[in-house]
């Protein structure tokens, strides 16, 4: 079976390799990746059995390389590596895929290997969305969302807000948007930084608002950079906070 190898430390690829190279039953894919945008391109490229994915890798991290994975037709079996075994076993817990902690031992891998079934489309594209994080509890720098293209992965600092309605959250961003089924409470506890809350079903991006206008009929409304045939409405609570913020900027 080939077993392609994506972490953004060389000693750590390097010593996976040997690892893997010294069981009998594995082979492994002569390319390894340093981030995930190479192990998409190296798995399009290798059709490997399994993918054995570094969680924290720069761009696209583990968790959103294996949610890209459900727009190939027969994606790798999913084994990640992380050094922060509390964070990754809630989600794995779940996600019915493989997990191995750093340092990776070569009984640990000879077993992950064997176990390493492929996931469905349903649990890969949930991946993108888990909530693993590490010691510092660095929030995502993408955000994956199914369309009927795949998963699509839209980078943070290019969403411009989030509207709660009903179920779902739109997903706003430079080139459109995109449905979630992720709550908006869980969207500003991870985001907070990046986001402000102006009505009870919306947040929005801070570094995008441009002016706080107020109608001839009292109402509140904010005009985003980059949307200027469109405003959002302000609640009267969120009005003051809004006002602040603005003041900082």
């Amino acid at each position: 079976m080939k077993v392609l190898i994506a972490d953004d430390e060389p000693l750590a690829r390097e010593r996976l390799a040997r690892l893997v190279a010294a069981l009998p039953e594995y082979s492994v894919v002569p390319e390894m990746a340093a981030n995930g945008q190479e192990a998409l391109k190296l798995i399009a490229e290798h059709h490997p059995d399994i993918a054995l994915l570094d969680i924290r890798m720069p761009g696209l991290d583990g968790l959103q390389t294996a949610a890209k994975l459900c727009e190939l037709s027969d994606p790798p079996a999913v084994v990640f590596c992380t050094a922060h075994g509390e964070y990754a076993l809630d989600a794995f817990a779940v996600s019915a895929v493989g997990y191995l902690l750093k340092p990776v031992r070569s009984e640990d891998l000879a077993n992950a290997l064997a176990k390493a079934q492929k996931p469905n489309r349903l649990q890969l594209a949930n991946l993108g969305k888990a909530a693993v994080t590490d010691a510092t509890h660095q929030a995502r720098s993408h955000i994956s969302a199914r369309t009927r293209r795949g998963v699509e992965l839209v980078p943070i600092e290019d969403v411009l807000y989030f509207i709660a309605d009903h179920k779902y959250v739109t997903l706003r961003h430079l080139e459109g948007e995109v449905l979630l089924d992720e709550p908006l409470k869980s969207l500003e506890d991870e985001f907070g930084d990046y986001f402000v809350r102006i009505h009870r079903n919306a947040l929005v991006a801070r570094n995008r608002i441009e002016r706080l206008q107020r109608s001839a009929m009292g109402h509140f409304h904010l005009q985003l950079k980059g949307l200027p045939d469109e405003t959002l409405t302000v609640s009267r609570r969120h009005v003051p906070g809004v006002r602040k913020l603005m003041e900082q900027l």
